[in-house]
């Protein structure tokens, strides 16, 4: 599979909807089954698609409102490199939360993500009252 722009365009706008929806079947769709997401360059990654739909199990009890917005990305051969913005409401504290990072997923022959990189920076502001 060659990727191009629009295929990458199109990967990350499922991405996007699927996290946003905390659709656990179109995200784990999206990986390779032996697939890893590195969240934290000093810690070990997610690995399977066992753990991702776990990770987003995790984030549907904590996280609502979400928006997830894709800002810009390239490809460079089976890679897509994409700036991004996220901002959920945490259920619990009700603060709003904003995350704004880079992603480079690697992308497989079939189309499937087999490797994902996340790096971002997090703010969390008090809750409105």
């Amino acid at each position: 599979m060659t990727l191009d722009y629009a295929a990458a365009g199109e990967l990350l706008e499922r991405l996007s909807g699927a996290w946003v929806t905390f659709d656990g079947d179109a995200w784990v769709d999206l990986f390779t089954e032996d697939a890893e997401s590195h969240r934290d360059p000093f810690e070990p990654p997610l690995v399977g698609r066992n753990a991702l739909r776990a990770d987003l199990l995790a984030a549907a009890e904590v996280e609502e409102q979400v928006e997830f917005t894709i800002e810009r990305h390239w490809v460079v051969g089976p890679t897509v490199l994409a700036a991004w913005h996220l901002s959920y409401v945490h259920r619990t504290t009700r603060s709003r939360v904003r995350l704004s990072g880079f992603l480079t997923p690697e992308v497989a022959a079939d189309g499937r993500i087999a490797r994902a990189r996340w790096w971002y920076n997090r703010r969390e502001t008090a809750a409105a009252r």
